[in-house]
């Protein structure tokens, strides 16, 4: 299932699944990012909820969910950030009401959770990607902004995903290259839908993972409950996102041994036959490329290469194609009169 792209001057609907929001300027930055742009930005009711480590009760945070999806006016749903509680709200979601209403559903990190239980329960495409408190803070560069509106508003197919900006590096395991529809998400959090109604399902399919302070042990560990829970005997490939602050030495008392991530990945997947690609600018990094989980790619562990070869997104209607060509110029230049053109209302462990 596919949903339309975000059309110029589209309203971008924000819910909290996960974890509150640190100060409240995060949010103003982002509805003020978007304005700039020509865009609307509409917060759902408990956007600024706040209960220790998650923003709010879990079933508030999906009902606001649930309502961005029925809301005619919003085009697209970004999670507020990633962090800690999306799992919560999952039992929650009315999966008929988003069947019905099909929109691109955009985050990362512990939004993972979300990613897989509306995959698994609807076929709906969904984007791994920045949370919307990341596209106002100054620490979200251009690079990943620019791919993010790339991802959502255009509906041809992504093609070559390019390697990181501070680190071109694009490592390999295996030999050939497999075209399969590609999902995953953060690790620990795929590990997390085992025994539940929306377990992960990686047959047939290219398994897309990172983390972020995740040593080498603990992958290693997630690693052998996939196997041993059957997960990983019939993937067709695998693409490794970046690895962020993994590495042993920063935890606060590492091992005085320990093997190196590349080791970890080369005694799991290695033996399984399939391509591998490690180190792509996905996940937790300075650099986020927004990629669609559930449609076709093909990775080539000789060419070292991820190709996005099916769109994501509805193809738009003649007219539709035509406004967009027509509006495009306007809306990739910030400044007052794209603002002016809005019109629209504005109500750490992952921005």
């Amino acid at each position: 299932m596919k949903a339309r792209p975000l059309p110029p001057g589209g309203t971008i609907g924000v819910a909290a699944a996960s974890s509150p929001f640190e100060e409240r300027s995060e949010i103003d930055r982002s509805v003020r990012w978007y304005e700039e742009r020509g865009y609307r930005v509409k917060l759902a009711e408990h956007v600024y909820a706040r209960d220790d480590f998650v923003a709010g009760d879990a079933e508030a945070r999906a009902r606001d969910l649930n309502q961005l999806f029925a809301d005619p006016e919003v085009d697209i749903v970004q999670l507020l950030r990633g962090g800690y509680g999306a799992s919560q709200v999952v039992p929650h979601l009315d999966f008929d009401l988003i069947a019905e209403n099909p929109k691109p559903l955009v985050g990362y990190s512990d939004v993972t959770a979300l990613h897989v239980a509306i995959r698994r329960r609807t076929g709906l495409v969904t984007f791994y990607g920045p949370g919307f408190t990341g596209m106002g803070s100054p620490k979200r560069g251009d690079w990943s902004k620019e791919r993010f509106l790339r991802a959502l508003a255009d509906s041809e197919p992504l093609g070559e995903l390019p390697p990181r900006p501070d680190d071109p590096y694009i490592g390999s395991i295996g030999t050939g290259k497999a075209t399969a529809p590609l999902v995953g998400g953060c690790l620990w959090l795929l590990r997390e839908t085992l025994a539940t109604p929306w377990e992960v399902d990686f047959d047939g399919a290219i398994l897309f993972f990172e983390d972020v302070h995740c040593p080498p042990w603990h992958v290693d560990g997630i690693l052998t409950q996939l196997r041993n829970a059957g997960k990983l005997d019939r993937i067709a490939g695998v693409v490794i996102g970046e690895m962020y602050k993994c590495e042993e030495h920063r935890q606060p008392e590492p091992w005085l041994r320990s093997r190196s991530m590349e080791d970890v990945f080369e005694h799991h997947l290695e033996p399984l036959g399939v391509p591998i690609l490690h180190n792509l600018p996905l996940g937790h990094g300075d650099h986020l490329c927004t990629i669609p989980l559930g449609v076709t790619a093909t990775v080539d562990a000789d060419a070292r290469t991820l190709i996005f070869t099916e769109p994501a997104l509805q193809a738009p209607t003649r007219r539709r194609r035509i406004e967009a060509v027509r509006d495009a110029s306007m809306l990739s230049r910030p400044g007052p009169a794209a603002s002016r053109a809005c019109g629209g209302s504005s109500g750490r462990a992952s921005a």
